[in-house]
């Protein structure tokens, strides 16, 4: 039985962690502590500052491509208000989104010597009551920002910064949309969890074409079947699905391009404790077993790091830093796993971990999986733009096929508007293991 917890280990929740556990991609619970652009160059969170019990928060930009990283404060004339979000952009500004009296103002942050520049870009107005709207992850890029409305009935996709003449909705989502993960290099192809009155599905919003809409993950007619995080080098994808134990989700992991069912390792189930993915390793092209998955994991005793890489069916579980922006974090494509923390002794500072475990390509030492069958589910991932498929884990020493990594069929080629293969329709046969 795994036991929740990790000797000496602290809360870290001083400076801008959260005390709720992380829920995956529900809305409003465990989100990170700070938000980070996909290139890893910059972030910005909302930082602290005043009385410890009831701190004052202003907007802070943090520069992590240099030699070292600091902290650049983007104070307004007063103290942000709940609800306010903020999110770096590749050209160093903060897109700040602020609720004003029903509407949603975004503005961007930039330093003037020793005051803050804002460039007002509009607002969105979301007339029907109850309607909520969040930034979505930062795109690829880093160019433009992406914010969800949810409303009763349906969800709109806003383009709110980046654009030509500011806000701009670019698709409108039959049903309740949550999560939001980027599927590609260009920020076009976004994963969506859809419940429309029954159970949550993924679907994927082709941002290019209308909003076009179409099916990505759905593993069994009634589990919620959601995208957690995906990787465009190695495709490799995290789902959340309760289908392989009917009222409990579990973490799973697929690739996309890969006829390969959706796999759910007991390693990733942790007693009384919530576990996130939030970041995997990039650069691993069309070796996704071999690619390292930071994982957030909270439980009774605070929260702190697990590492897992799919060929090793092993959780590492190590110590945050102290002051860790909780569920913040990216990954060289070396494999060094960098931590933003914050302390009062180091108000801007980046923890650099090198996790044990393998660091080759996994055919490089004949890997295979271990004989105890991981649960599955009978589902596949398509790949965007007819990515060529993989993911077939390597024979067994005895030269004969590994029931767990069938042979992957041709796909068809790319497209002019390439889009995801919907799942349920995946040539699967008998490749469902027991």
């Amino acid at each position: 039985m795994t036991v929740c917890a990790f000797p000496g280990l602290g809360t870290s929740l001083e400076h801008g962690g959260t005390p709720s556990p992380a829920t995956g991609h529900e809305d409003g619970a465990g989100r990170p502590g700070c938000a980070i652009t996909a290139d890893g160059s910059y972030a910005a969170r909302l930082a602290p500052a005043g009385d410890p019990l009831f701190p004052e928060l202003f907007p802070e930009r943090w520069t992590l491509d240099g030699p070292e990283p600091y902290a650049v404060p983007l104070p307004g004339d007063q103290p942000e208000e709940p609800g306010t979000e903020v999110q770096p952009l590749s050209d160093g500004r903060v897109l700040i989104h602020r609720p004003v009296d029903g509407r949603h103002a975004f503005c961007l942050l930039y330093p003037t010597g020793p005051g803050t520049g804002e460039l007002p870009l509009g607002t969105v107005e979301c007339p029907e009551e109850g309607t909520r709207l969040r930034l979505l992850p930062p795109a690829p890029g880093g160019e433009r920002a992406y914010a969800l409305a949810v409303g009763r009935r349906s969800t709109a996709v806003w383009r709110v910064a980046g654009g030509a003449f500011g806000p701009e909705q670019l698709a409108e989502v039959p049903g309740r949309c949550s999560g939001g993960v980027w599927l590609d290099h260009e920020g076009r192809m976004l994963a969506l969890d859809r419940e429309t009155g029954g159970p949550t599905k993924a679907v994927v919003v082709d941002l290019e074409r209308g909003g076009e809409t179409s099916p990505l993950l759905q593993i069994a007619a009634e589990s919620d079947d959601r995208v957690l995080l995906a990787d465009p080098d190695s495709g490799l994808l995290l789902v959340r699905s309760d289908a392989p134990s009917p009222g409990r989700s579990r973490l799973g992991w697929g690739v996309l391009g890969s006829t390969l069912p959706v796999r759910f390792p007991e390693c990733l189930r942790v007693t009384d404790c919530s576990v996130t993915p939030f970041a995997i390793q990039p650069g691993q092209m069309l070796t996704p077993e071999g690619c390292a998955v930071a994982l957030r994991i909270d439980g009774a005793f605070g929260s702190w790091v697990g590492v897992w890489r799919p060929v090793e069916r092993r959780v590492h579980h190590l110590p945050a830093p102290d002051g860790w922006l909780a569920g913040s974090g990216l990954w060289t494509a070396d494999g060094v796993l960098r931590l933003p923390y914050a302390t009062r002794a180091v108000p801007c500072g980046v923890a650099r971990l090198t996790v044990p475990g393998q660091r080759e390509q996994p055919e490089s030492l004949g890997l295979r999986p271990s004989t105890a069958p991981e649960p599955t589910a009978p589902s596949a991932l398509g790949a965007p733009g007819g990515h060529p498929a993989h993911g077939a884990l390597p024979p067994a020493a005895d030269g004969s096929p590994d029931p767990l990594a069938p042979a992957v069929p041709h796909l068809p080629g790319a497209l002019p508007a390439p889009r995801p293969v919907p799942l349920q329709q995946a040539p699967l046969g008998g490749l469902v293991t027991k």
